[in-house]
């Protein structure tokens, strides 16, 4: 097993329950030196926080382009990055892990929503892909499998335990039951023994997380994400910027 995979692997687990791994989203190159330069072990690429930078809706960025961002920001820090490549682009499990690799990361998000159509995929020929994935990837690549039932209004949690069994069985290294309520987390960490990563959401100007991190990792949280939550609160702070500066010099 590479370094850096090895690396990544060892930071999601041994942990104590109150300290999860924390894995901030770059969006390009600066913002990725930037939370590596203040010390995080490890980075997370948010499909949605790229998109943005590339000037796409979220799910609209070419794959050619997505790879090629994600390259930037793993060539750009020491740190291993894994990216979020949305449902894998309709790409075969072995184009898929080639064109990862090639990109500099040591893991990835693969979601079980569909991109074409914005509905679940079938849980068990999606496990059956995942499967496959992991396959091709041997011990290069840690895969975490995004569960998106309660995104997509599915909120009864035995939908979610099942597809967590299921990717966790076809070899997921994390599963991702993305917005899930925190009151789920202790039964959806008793369904599996893989770790667990939560979305934590940003408020352009309050608090960096609605619940505090430590308390996500007691009610079962392994790893802690933001999607595009930190991109975007950038963004504010530069339209704040910008609002400042065109009023300072307005009628020039």
């Amino acid at each position: 097993m590479p370094t850096k995979v090895r690396t990544f692997h060892a930071l999601h687990h041994g942990r104590e329950a109150g300290d999860p791994l924390v894995l901030p989203g770059p969006w390009d190159a600066a913002s990725a030196r930037a939370f590596a330069d203040a010390g995080f072990p490890a980075l997370a690429t948010p499909s949605a926080g790229v998109a943005a930078s590339l000037g796409y809706e979220d799910g609209a960025t070419p794959p050619e382009e997505m790879f090629a961002a994600v390259a930037r920001i793993a060539r750009a820090v020491d740190v291993p990055v894994s990216a979020d490549i949305e449902d894998g682009y309709g790409l075969p499990p072995k184009e898929l892990v080639a064109r990862v690799l090639e990109t500099g990361a040591v893991g990835c998000n693969l979601e079980d929503t569909d991109g074409a159509t914005k509905t679940l995929k079938d849980p068990r020929r999606h496990a059956d892909w995942l499967a496959e994935v992991r396959a091709e990837a041997g011990d290069e690549l840690f895969v975490n499998a995004r569960v998106d039932t309660f995104v997509r209004g599915v909120n009864d949690p035995a939908e979610a335990v099942e597809r967590i069994r299921l990717y966790a069985e076809a070899g997921a290294d994390c599963v991702y039951p993305i917005t899930v309520p925190p009151t789920r987390l202790p039964l959806l960490r008793a369904a599996t023994d893989v770790p667990i990563n939560v979305y934590a959401s940003v408020s352009p100007s309050g608090p960096v997380s609605d619940l505090p991190v430590a308390e996500l990792g007691r009610l079962g949280a392994n790893r802690i994400t933001f999607g595009p939550g930190l991109q975007r609160r950038a963004q504010a702070a530069v339209a704040g910027i910008a609002r400042e500066l065109y009023g300072q010099g307005h009628g020039w």
